[in-house]
């Protein structure tokens, strides 16, 4: 009954948080699922089950933005996010796909070739991203991380025939694929007393994914065209962004721990193709509960604000909602469930695996774009 309450305080508070944020806009995170594994009877290397030992009496895992490990220590974390979108949205309320080829204004409407209104419509998106980190403990205050990313995009989509009506041409697919961009950042031990702990984290993101993927595209008239993608099947930013961010975390001593993050990305200028992603900032709080050393569950909260895109690359004009800058960024509100299998003894002592699935509860788009549905997470850490 004590974690139920603990979890539905946790549940009103990141409410509250996201409410109040949701007025400067705020976030966008990767990796919004935070999982709390500052718990006092889990250990990287293994540990025995001493129920009344103290938070600072153990070593704990590491997780990206959370914690450190002891001076000299390294992490590797092997980490695969798969999301799915379908359907589509007008700012928080669903819209159909007839709707969307009679009713939204083509942008691009008066170019050679353009009809008055959308013509094709996304229908479903799935995204694969696969990262690969190392963490250094310079000091037992400092580590240093770098991460690499690996992305895979698909999305369907149906064109409708012609200018005008809700006769459908067909459907066609798309894909992209390959290296994302590169961050490399730092964490700071700001803070520990006893059961709580504050980390500061600032890092860059390198422009290391690609802008320019381009794939076979179906008109209204018929013709299959190799074309840009829209910006969100590209891999990158094409710009350097920052990557400011902090986190709480605290623990009872025992059993149950806890804990707030916030973080940002922070875009600089604009790329190559005269345009620049939102700004992203996520809030997340969760709370987690250890059943035995090898085995944690957590439930959590997930805030994200993103602004719209800033400027337009001219090589993108398709009457799709995905050509429009203005329908990116927007509110979403996320729930998280996780659970984290850590190894003990033997063979199995230093790796730790995680499962995590996130639903969206709520979403407020700018214009006309994709609801997100789910997302699946595992990832696999070796501290050595």
């Amino acid at each position: 009954m004590r974690f139920v309450l603990l979890i539905a305080t946790y549940f009103f508070s990141s409410l509250v948080f996201s409410v109040d944020y949701s007025q400067s806009g705020l976030y966008e995170v990767q990796s919004n699922l935070e999982h709390l594994e500052h718990n006092p009877r889990i250990s990287d290397q293994g540990t025995n089950y001493t129920p009344k030992k103290t938070y600072n009496n153990h070593k704990t895992a590491i997780q990206s933005g959370e914690h450190a490990h002891t001076k000299g220590g390294w992490m590797f974390t092997y980490r695969t996010m798969d999301m799915h979108m379908e359907d589509n949205l007008d700012g928080n309320k669903g819209i159909s796909s007839d709707e969307i080829v009679t009713t939204v204004p083509n942008r691009f409407y008066g170019v050679t070739g353009q009809p008055s209104t959308l013509r094709v419509v996304p229908l479903e998106m799935d995204s694969r991203m696969d990262m690969f980190s190392l963490m250094y403990t310079q000091t037992d205050k400092i580590s240093w991380m770098l991460m690499l990313h690996h992305i895979e995009k698909s999305m369907k989509s149906t064109t409708y025939m012609g200018g005008s009506g809700t006769t459908q041409r067909g459907t066609f697919k798309t894909k992209s694929s390959g290296m994302g961009d590169t961050s490399a950042s730092f964490l700071w031990k700001a803070f520990q007393h006893k059961y709580h702990k504050i980390n500061l984290n600032f890092g860059v993101s390198l422009p290391t994914g690609d802008i320019d993927q381009k794939d076979i595209i179906l008109t209204p008239m018929g013709m299959q065209s190799k074309s840009v993608l829209p910006y969100s099947m590209q891999l990158g930013s094409g710009t350097y962004d920052l990557l400011p961010g902090f986190t709480y975390t605290g623990n009872n001593g025992y059993s149950s721990d806890w804990g707030v993050k916030y973080q940002a990305i922070m875009r600089i200028g604009e790329n190559d193709e005269d345009y620049t992603l939102g700004d992203t900032h996520n809030f997340s709080v969760w709370g987690g509960y250890l059943f035995a050393p090898w085995i944690q569950t957590s439930i959590g909260l997930s805030y994200k604000y993103e602004s719209d895109i800033d400027g337009i690359d001219s090589r993108i004009v398709l009457p799709v909602q995905t050509a429009d800058p203005d329908n990116y960024g927007g509110d979403t509100l996320i729930v998280n469930w996780g659970i984290t299998l850590t190894g003990q003894n033997g063979p199995f002592a230093g790796h730790k695996i995680k499962f995590e699935y996130s639903k969206q509860l709520e979403q407020n788009q700018n214009g006309i774009q994709m609801e997100m549905d789910d997302m699946i997470s595992a990832s696999y850490q070796r501290a050595f």
